[in-house]
């Protein structure tokens, strides 16, 4: 996906329907600064208002993500090479957030084991700074599980192993369910099954 052209392509569509990248911008409600982004290819319209960008340009999601307008003959191909593509970006952005989220989980252990244990040495001599530096300890593991574990429910996917439907859970059943690692035990919101539902990256 070549995201200089499809700014190209977004620009050239964009003034062939008499918008301004502030007018578009406001139509889509968003800041003509993201308009100007998505035009010299430093980034990608958000799939939220991509169907949106769409309709106002006058052309199709694969135009879009192809960056020219197609001709029937070769649809259902291009079409099928731009779902492949999606589903790979997809992957890898998911992959590189949940690396993060594992660095962030170790990270914060690490420092606030460091916190408890120099605050319970320094307790003996000074018990306030003590108190204070154990508290901050528990007080950073707790944000920092907390957060890591929102981000592994906002990335991807918890796949069913009886009917591998594919799914989104509530962030209150990842929270409450046992689990190891990133695979939690809950129960399928298709087949009302419970068992181990392992975290994939894409649909």
């Amino acid at each position: 996906m070549n995201q200089e052209k499809i700014g190209k392509f977004i620009a050239e569509c964009r003034k062939e329907n008499g918008y301004t990248q502030a007018s578009l911008a406001e139509k889509l409600g968003i800041t003509d600064r993201a308009v100007s982004k998505w035009e010299t290819g430093k980034s990608m319209p958000d799939a939220s208002i991509m169907l949106e960008l769409c309709e106002l340009l006058k052309i199709n999601a694969n135009e879009l993500l192809t960056g020219e307008h197609i001709i029937m003959d070769n649809y259902k191909e291009i079409a099928e090479q731009n779902l492949v593509e999606m589903r790979t970006q997809e992957e890898k952005a998911n992959k590189k957030l949940m690396k993060a989220e594992r660095f962030l989980t170790i990270l914060t252990i690490v420092a606030s084991l460091a916190l408890i244990i120099s605050g319970a040495l320094i307790a003996e001599h000074n018990p306030t700074i003590g108190i204070i530096l154990c508290s901050l300890g528990s007080l950073i593991v707790f944000l920092g599980i907390a957060y890591a574990v929102k981000m592994e429910h906002d990335v991807g996917y918890y796949e069913c192993p009886e009917c591998k439907t594919r799914y989104v859970p509530s962030m209150r059943a990842v929270v409450l369910a046992i689990h190891y690692g990133s695979t939690r035990k809950m129960r399928c919101p298709h087949c009302n099954k419970k068992g181990y539902h392992k975290k994939v990256m894409t649909k």
